[in-house]
């Protein structure tokens, strides 16, 4: 067996869907069909369409009757999309991003969607892709935009925000205790073009660190920026919101996160969503338990040994699901 190129590997890495049996399991009901069963049917929406890895799977679980919806505001992901609309007609998908969800369906008319699976942050193919500037290992223009036809860049942001407003969003999305430091070094070095001279500059300001360190020092400090120029962080709030209220009773929302900063956003939604307000005891305020919206199924999934060892970069996924039960 010869061994595979850095191009190969990466392109077989690129539709390795995460948590597929995890997602499969609680979203239609059965990680792998017995021959025979009756398939799930309704409405199920992709919101991170991505290069249609979860896509593709949903499909072979859904009844001829069934509809799949995907999500995308990257628009790369629109070819694939097109030739999966071109192989399976229950397929549609729809450039936009998170916040828009309602808005497309009321164009659509769609209601009462039994699915929706939410895989937030980057993805493969955008972070192997050297020109979209997503990456601190590869030389490549300071992009980092989900959608390259929206806002401003990472380097058009970098080169004109002031210290200040750097360093907070390095702290806030990034947890870079650095924060200050970095910011420094990014005002008196600028301007800046590309990610390998942001991802230089970032480990040239930060002291050395003791014994061996696992992650890249310009881990955080991309992390953060990438956030920042794309609003993922209000995205996935509103994401959060329209893909629950779209759900009708039984229907199921789906989240994985790769980092705490998601993470902690989508526990902290699902458990509002799950449990009754608190209310002093003093008011007299009765069946509480009829203003809980949803039910958790289980707890934080991560993946398996065997899926660790197949795809590494699965490595910080954490899949959430929540039940709408009224």
């Amino acid at each position: 067996m010869t061994e595979r190129s850095a191009d190969e590997s990466v392109r077989a890495n690129e539709h390795i869907p995460v948590l597929l049996q995890e997602v499969l399991t609680h979203l239609v009901g059965r990680a792998q069909m017995p021959e025979g069963a009756a398939k799930e049917s309704g409405i199920f929406i992709d919101a991170t369409f991505g290069r249609g890895g979860h896509s593709r799977k949903l499909l072979e679980h859904l009844s001829a009757q069934s509809q799949l919806l995907g999500l995308d505001r990257d628009p790369e992901a629109l070819e694939e999309a097109r030739r999966l609309s071109e192989q399976d007609p229950r397929f549609s998908f729809c450039q936009a991003r998170f916040s828009k969800l309602q808005e497309v369906l009321k164009d659509k008319r769609i209601e009462g969607v039994r699915g929706v699976l939410m895989d937030v942050g980057v993805s493969s193919p955008q972070l192997d892709r050297p020109e979209r500037g997503f990456s601190f290992a590869a030389q490549g223009p300071l992009d980092m935009r989900m959608n390259p036809d929206e806002g401003a860049s990472a380097a058009d942001w970098l080169n004109q925000a002031d210290e200040a407003e750097i360093a907070q969003v390095l702290w806030m999305y990034g947890e870079e205790r650095q924060s200050r430091r970095i910011a420094r070094a990014i005002v008196a070095a600028r301007p800046l073009a590309t990610t390998l001279e942001l991802a230089d500059l970032v480990a040239q300001a930060l002291p050395r660190p003791r014994g061996g360190q696992r992650k890249h020092p310009a881990t955080r400090t991309f992390q953060a920026v990438r956030i920042f120029v794309n609003e993922e962080s209000k995205e996935l709030d509103q994401g959060l919101q329209q893909s629950f209220s779209s759900l009708a009773v039984g229907g199921r929302l789906a989240v994985i996160s790769f980092h705490s900063l998601e993470d902690r956003k989508v526990k902290h939604a699902f458990r509002q969503l799950s449990q009754p307000p608190k209310v002093p005891r003093r008011l007299p305020i009765q069946n509480l338990d009829l203003q809980v919206q949803g039910r958790l199924i289980g707890g934080p999934m991560k993946p398996s040994l065997a899926e660790l060892n197949a795809n590494p970069r699965s490595r910080s996924a954490t899949l959430r699901v929540i039940e709408k039960v009224r």
